[in-house]
Parts: C-alpha cells; sequence; structure tokens
C-alpha cells in the first residue's frame, strides 16, 4: 500500500530529513512533505522522531502532511460546520485543517433554498475518489440509525432540538440533542428547513422502533400568543384601524396575516375578551 492510499487517513510516519520549509516524512519506502504550516506541535521535530499525521491533497494536488488530526478522516463521522457556499459545485465544511472540505452539488438536494447555509451543522465522513481527491460525505439512515438513542412514551410531548440531517416534500428527517431520530411531516412544519439547520419542536409520537415524529409547530398558547401580537402590530401600523374582521374571507386573510380563518378567529377573539380589540361594520379597531 502507497502512502496515496492513506490520503483522508491518519498514519504513523518518521521523519526522514528537514528543510528549510518543512520535514519529509517517510514509511520506509515513500516520502510526503510536512509543511511548517501544517505542524501543529508546540516544538520541533528531529530526524528519527515518529509523529502521527493526516495525508491530504493540497491546493497545488500534491500529496501532503498535516499534524493537525481532522474530527473527521475516512469511514470517521462527526458533526461539523458549514463555512462557505459555492451554488455552482455544493459547500465547503471546516474538519480542522488548513483546507475545507467540499461537500458536492450531486450530495446536496436538489432546491438550493434547503442547501446549509455557513454556520449550519452536518453529520459527516470523508471518501477519496480515484484521483485521490478529498470529498465530504453526508451520514446515510444507517449511520444515523445507528448512533440513534431510543426514546420512550415518557419522551413524548418533550420539547427537543436539533439538526436536520435529510429534507424531502414529504417530511424532514432530524436528530435530537438527546440522539433520538426524528421525522417532521409536512404538515408540521411551516416551512421546509434546511439540511443541517438547527431546528426546535416538540415529541408529538414516540414509535415502537423507538424514533419519533416532531412538530416544529408552536403550541396552541404559543401560536395564538403569535397571531394576536401579528394582529396587534398590524394595528398599529394603521392608526388602529383595519378592514379586516371575523367576518373577512379566508383567502384576504391569509394574504395578509399568513394564518388560516379559525386562528385569526381565535386571536382575534381572545383580543375582544381582553378587552384590546372592538368590531364594526366589518373592520377592526384598537381601543
Amino acid at each position: 500500500m502507497t502512502l496515496q492510499d492513506h490520503t483522508g487517513r491518519t498514519i504513523q510516519l518518521s521523519v526522514a530529513r528537514i528543510s528549510n520549509f518543512g520535514y519529509f516524512l517517510t514509511d520506509g519506502e515513500e516520502d510526503v512533505l510536512l509543511h511548517h504550516n501544517d505542524n501543529d506541535n508546540r516544538k520541533e521535530l528531529e530526524e528519527g522522531e515518529e509523529v502521527e499525521v493526516f495525508l491530504y491533497v493540497d491546493s497545488r494536488g500534491r500529496l501532503a502532511a498535516t499534524t493537525k488530526i481532522p474530527v473527521i478522516t475516512v469511514g470517521e463521522y462527526a458533526w461539523v460546520s458549514v463555512v462557505d457556499v459555492k451554488p455552482e459545485i455544493g459547500v465547503f465544511v471546516n474538519i480542522g485543517i488548513n483546507k475545507d472540505i467540499l461537500l458536492g452539488k450531486e450530495d446536496l438536494p436538489i432546491l438550493q433554498s434547503v442547501w446549509p447555509q455557513v454556520g449550519d451543522m452536518l453529520y459527516l465522513t470523508l471518501r477519496v475518489n480515484r484521483n485521490f481527491l478529498i470529498y465530504a460525505k453526508l451520514a446515510s439512515d444507517q449511520v444515523i440509525q445507528g448512533i440513534s438513542q431510543t426514546a420512550t412514551r415518557r419522551d413524548f410531548n418533550k420539547n427537543v432540538h436539533g439538526h436536520i440531517y435529510r429534507t424531502a416534500r414529504v417530511g424532514s428527517w432530524m436528530i435530537t440533542a438527546e440522539g433520538f431520530k426524528g421525522f417532521i411531516h409536512e404538515s408540521q412544519r411551516s416551512k421546509e428547513p434546511r439540511v443541517g439547520e438547527k431546528v426546535e419542536g416538540r415529541i408529538i409520537d414516540v414509535k415502537e422502533d423507538g424514533t419519533v415524529n416532531i412538530s416544529l409547530l408552536p403550541r396552541k398558547q404559543e401560536a395564538l400568543d403569535e397571531d394576536a401580537t401579528k394582529i396587534l402590530e398590524y394595528l398599529d401600523s394603521r392608526n388602529g384601524a383595519m378592514p379586516y374582521s371575523d367576518k373577512s374571507m379566508a383567502e384576504d386573510i391569509n394574504d395578509r396575516f399568513n394564518m388560516s380563518k379559525s386562528s385569526f378567529k381565535r386571536a382575534i377573539g381572545r383580543l375582544m375578551k381582553e378587552g384590546r380589540v372592538y368590531q364594526e361594520e366589518g373592520w377592526t379597531y384598537k381601543k
């Protein structure tokens, strides 16, 4: 096995010779350069000294070594942060070395609106292609299942947060901070979240296999507070009067407030009961 075959992995090598710009490391048959910029040790290395390094291909296409051991290697998974987005090729992630690694667009959703953004977290490993170039690789559902924890009925209705690892029109999949593998049906999200996005929700069902169904929608009381606030803010923007009431058309309410007529009526009813608004001839006024 050549040194190139270890690309994307860690390996023990020894210092063969020292130059002005770094160290040439060897496995006894081949050499690879450890540049001074890639030496994370606090001391200088000596000839014959053994050192653990990670092998990667530098920006010039040359095999290189670094003592900065990344959080992921080929076959090893971890959560890493997105540091750049290039719509034409994919997103780049920071694995802990001087070079950011590409997660290609072929491994991302077709819709770029749900691509990860800078700061989002992805559960990844590394893969090496036939040209020994390193790319990031998203964890499969099977890999996620392998690290997941089993939820119990006691977890029902629990508030949870975590990151999306897969998304589709029918719904999204996330893994929570507790390690629960969760599914979010499209009806339980107000918008389709991004892959890698951190979301918060609540467990609405615990399945027999220990996975959970999660809703990202606010609880009814929280939704009522939000809807009532939205109505009051709109009234304030119109000097306390608006041409909407509980008799308004559902389409008009949805267009203006992005809420259903039933939600609008509940919020208006609450505000009227609290004596904060009143209605006359199809209009609503703030008291």
